[in-house]
């Protein structure tokens, strides 16, 4: 049977869905699953060995001009012709609707109720009712499974295996790990500011916990506040910019992730990573809370049908709440989780620590050669 998942952004909505990916496999393993995703977030899906193809779309650039309009229609029906018994569209959008619906016949996707956009479901064959304001990964699970006649419970969701996948990471990554302390990596930026927990509350947390500190940026102006804190606490240090294979590297190797409601941060549930996520104007019931990852959100109340963008209570969340959490997960993870890397294909570089000198001095010999680009 082959099958179509239309899931085109974002980063975090796409990680709450390929959860369900394993479980659809044990069922049948028999399924040809292709992924039609946007070109920016292909690399999250790659190496992932439940999924046969990742296809990819930029519906994203016609919010800028309508000129490739059809060009993209073209590409989407081309993907048509791999012939799929079944299109599930995962979004829950008129855009992802539209899209399922050029790839094939029978499609699947959420209700009127259930959509993110109503007329979304004008376009389904079958329609799955599971409400707006449930966990975004049950919703997921349930809108993906459902129409092959598969349940996939919360136990099996807590019991899941790491999901993603990399390979041929960058390198320099792993200069930036120490192996005789915890290394936390901080997620800094999000889609919106007034989801951003204060820079100075990262600092202060950073130097509660003194360990390795690492800030992973995306956006120029995360890069300058990334730049500033490190300034400011011997403990932080800003990393690279990378891709988003190299990211799922770097966080498979944290001892622990701290950040925004984002998809950096939701990666490492994916990879089974110790984390804390912060919340602040987005429902908290859009995750998962394990024995490893935790969530802490502020006072306000969240209506997930209208989220207030002007919420900017995150930044009234008291850091020590984070730092006891933190030192929590830290204290119980054992003596060999810290060497675990969850999701990886190939054996990994060793770690800067295990690095003997005459090995530092062929490094050294190299380093003039490293352009900037080669990190990023």
């Amino acid at each position: 049977m082959k099958i179509a998942i239309v899931k085109l952004s974002a980063m975090g909505d796409i990680v709450h869905a390929m959860v369900a990916l394993q479980f659809m496999k044990a069922h049948n393993p028999t399924l040809q699953i292709d992924w039609i995703v946007e070109a920016r977030f292909a690399e999250l899906l790659n190496h992932q060995p439940d999924i046969h193809k990742v296809l990819t779309v930029d519906l994203k650039s016609l919010k800028a001009t309508k000129t490739g309009l059809l060009k993209e229609i073209r590409r989407i029906r081309q993907y048509a012709t791999h012939d799929y018994d079944l299109v599930i569209d995962a979004q829950g959008l008129l855009k992802s609707s539209i899209t399922a619906r050029l790839l094939g016949k029978n499609v699947s996707g959420f209700d009127a109720k259930s959509a993110r956009e109503r007329t979304a479901a004008w376009f389904y064959h079958v329609k799955i009712a599971c409400p707006y304001e449930a966990n975004t990964i049950d919703r997921n699970a349930t809108v993906l499974a459902q129409p092959l006649g598969i349940h996939i419970s919360r136990e099996q969701i807590l019991a899941k295996k790491p999901f993603l996948f990399f390979k041929n990471e960058a390198e320099c990554i792993y200069l930036y790990l120490h192996k005789h302390a915890k290394n936390i990596v901080f997620i800094i930026g999000s889609t919106w500011e007034s989801r951003n927990y204060p820079a100075e509350k990262f600092i202060k947390i950073a130097e509660a916990l003194q360990q390795n500190c690492l800030i992973v940026w995306g956006t120029e102006q995360e890069r300058k506040k990334a730049e500033w804190m490190s300034d400011q606490s011997e403990w932080l240090q800003i990393l690279p910019k990378m891709d988003l294979n190299s990211l799922k590297a770097l966080i498979a190797h944290a001892d622990l992730v701290i950040g925004n409601d984002t998809g950096p941060t939701h990666i490492a549930w994916g990879l089974n990573r110790p984390s804390i996520t912060i919340f602040g104007p987005t429902p908290v019931s859009r995750v998962y809370q394990t024995d490893i990852n935790k969530t802490i959100k502020s006072a306000s109340v969240v209506n997930p049908h209208k989220l207030n963008r002007h919420d900017f209570s995150i930044r009234d969340i008291d850091e020590q709440d984070i730092i006891g959490l933190a030192q929590a997960l830290l204290a119980t993870q054992s003596e060999n989780t810290a060497g675990e890397v969850a999701g990886q294909l190939a054996q990994q570089p060793p770690l800067i620590t295990e690095i003997d000198n005459q090995e530092l001095d062929k490094i050294a010999k190299f380093l003039p050669d490293i352009s900037d680009d080669d990190c990023f």
